[in-house]
């Protein structure tokens, strides 16, 4: 393992990235969260600003990106060999919850940064990448329209469930589980409905579906 202070920003940036919102969530994504990050770590404050430049957008998107990381390490293939799609679909949105939890004042100010005007190209990005790589992980290997219309149906179910898991004081997020079980149901019946009216000539609106899942009926 490199040594703190032998690191390229990249390494840097990757090593601090799951340190920062244990910081983040009492002092935001803030110079002063990266600076008590980077004396976690053992370098210099001034070298971990030199690695987020770009301020708290980049320090968010690096927390991210280290939660893809986690997730992969934890789903070999073996692992993910042995489920049905479904299931796939849902460990991996269930692991990503049980990753933030501890953490989820540092997401909720997260959440509210790239929903910012100014962030929204960024948020968009990486709303997509995570399912991409869900999806990927997943074993998904569709390359015409249900690449995208799986990516963005998944996006509306994370982007939904987030939003109760924000709030879920439940045991063992029982109530963002079962949520979340509601969500992959209404996918369920959406895929089914599609290949219905594939076989008929219907047309369907993703985005009309899309937004039944972000404002699901009670």
């Amino acid at each position: 393992m490199v040594a703190p202070a032998d690191m390229t920003l990249d390494e840097l940036r990757a090593a601090l990235a799951p340190l920062l919102p244990a910081h983040a969530g009492f002092d935001g994504w803030s110079e002063r969260a990266l600076a008590m990050a980077a004396a976690e770590l053992g370098v210099p404050a001034d070298r971990a600003r030199l690695a987020f430049k770009e301020g708290a957008v980049q320090m968010i998107d690096a927390w991210f990106d280290s939660i893809d990381r986690a997730m992969l390490a934890a789903f070999p293939a073996e692992r993910i060999a042995a489920m049905k799609i479904r299931e796939r679909i849902r460990a991996l949105l269930l692991f990503r919850f049980q990753a933030t939890a501890p953490h989820r004042e540092a997401l909720r100010r997260a959440v509210a940064i790239l929903a910012m005007p100014q962030n929204g190209p960024t948020a968009a990005k990486l709303a997509w990448r995570v399912a991409d790589r869900i999806w990927r992980l997943a074993g998904d290997t569709a390359t015409d329209f249900n690449h995208y219309s799986k990516r963005m149906t998944l996006i509306g179910v994370y982007a939904s469930t987030t939003l109760v898991f924000l709030d879920d004081d439940s045991d063992g997020l029982a109530g963002t589980e079962a949520f979340l079980d509601r969500r992959i149901d209404d996918v369920m019946r959406f895929e089914k409905a599609k290949a219905r009216w594939r076989g008929s000539g219907r047309h369907f609106s993703l985005s009309r579906f899309l937004g039944r899942l972000r404002y699901p009926a009670a």
